[in-house]
């Protein structure tokens, strides 16, 4: 697995590029000098000045005012944990990100990570994504710099067959940052998709590593076009795809955006972990366009017909048949009639 490593951030333990971003933001004038950078930071004047270039190869700029210091002019445009962690304040997510210019797939580094024992509530995130994962085996186009590609580990002490219901919180947690961040007002599209007027916005591909009777871990995947630009999707898509900003007509600050999913999720998660998934699953089927229509579940060679009345408590949806039975569904691609 080749990735180009970005930035590694632990919240509770700040590297010296965090604390000297924190340094200039907190400074009336926003100029700070060398010397008390070192002083604060207690490292050496050298020290201050590697840091400050290691900065700026990641796109700060930031400009030395001769015999008075440095100080801070742009962020980059990059997802970087430093950033990201300006205001949090969660409980368990994001309390760790780790962010790369280019990997993979954010899910494949999330599980390899969560195997090697990475706390819960850590954040891969990745500006591109060779070969990025969406539902049964598709591909989730990544190109770089414009959308939000993120893996979340949790640890829940859940059975196996509990851990779908995270897929319907990951869901919520979209369709809240969309709201927050946007005018726009998304819905969800069993099992696990965002829309926009009737396109794709975004999509959550859950992973599991997990024993008979014990879930080890969950990886909560996430792709959300936020920038996207209409020639930036392929022409042989499956369904229709959007963005936030095809839909806005304006660039929407993936910054933003992130920090709200992030909050969402770590409030989602905390209701859940307190015995409240019914809360979540009201939520999930209130923003869900299709309850009460008619809709096709195609899987494999198979196809079902029915009114998609709701989902259980281990994500089946329900669809009233014909015949008048109920009929769970556990898998497949669904649409309206």
């Amino acid at each position: 697995m080749k990735e180009d490593f970005l930035r590694h951030a632990a919240m509770d333990d700040k590297t010296i590029d965090q604390r000297i971003l924190e340094i200039f933001r907190a400074t009336p004038g926003g100029i700070v000098s060398g010397e008390e950078l070192s002083s604060r930071l207690k490292v050496s004047r050298t020290a201050v000045w590697k840091h400050i270039k290691s900065l700026k190869d990641l796109g700060y700029r930031i400009e030395a005012v001769p015999s008075v210091g440095y100080r801070l002019v742009a962020v980059p445009d990059l997802l970087l944990p430093a950033e990201i962690a300006v205001g949090l304040m969660t409980k368990r997510i994001g309390r760790q990100i780790i962010s790369f210019r280019e990997t993979d797939s954010t899910n494949e580094t999330a599980f390899k990570l969560a195997e090697e024992g990475a706390p819960e509530g850590t954040v891969i995130i990745a500006e591109s994504q060779r070969r990025g994962k969406g539902r049964m085996g598709r591909q989730w186009e990544s190109p770089p710099g414009v959308n939000l590609y993120c893996s979340i580990i949790l640890r829940p002490p859940i059975l196996p067959l509990q851990a779908v219901q995270l897929t319907f919180l990951s869901a919520v947690a979209v369709a809240r940052a969309v709201e927050e961040t946007t005018p726009l007002v998304p819905t969800i599209k069993w099992p696990n998709d965002v829309l926009l007027s009737g396109r794709k916005v975004a999509g959550l591909l859950n992973e599991m590593g997990a024993e008979t009777e014990k879930v080890n871990f969950i990886i909560l995947g996430i792709g959300v076009n936020i920038n996207m630009e209409e020639g930036q999707f392929p022409a042989d898509l499956r369904y229709p795809a959007t963005s936030l900003r095809m839909e806005t007509g304006g660039a929407v600050n993936r910054m933003e955006f992130t920090r709200a999913f992030i909050r969402a999720v770590d409030n989602l998660y905390s209701a859940f972990m307190a015995g409240d998934y019914g809360v979540i699953r009201d939520e999930w089927l209130a923003r869900c366009s299709m309850i009460g229509q008619r809709v096709h579940v195609s899987y494999r060679d198979s196809v079902v017909a029915g009114v998609a009345t709701g989902i259980d408590d281990y994500g089946a949806l329900l669809l009233n048949l014909d015949d008048g039975r109920v009929e769970r569904v556990l898998a497949g691609d669904v649409s309206l009639v």
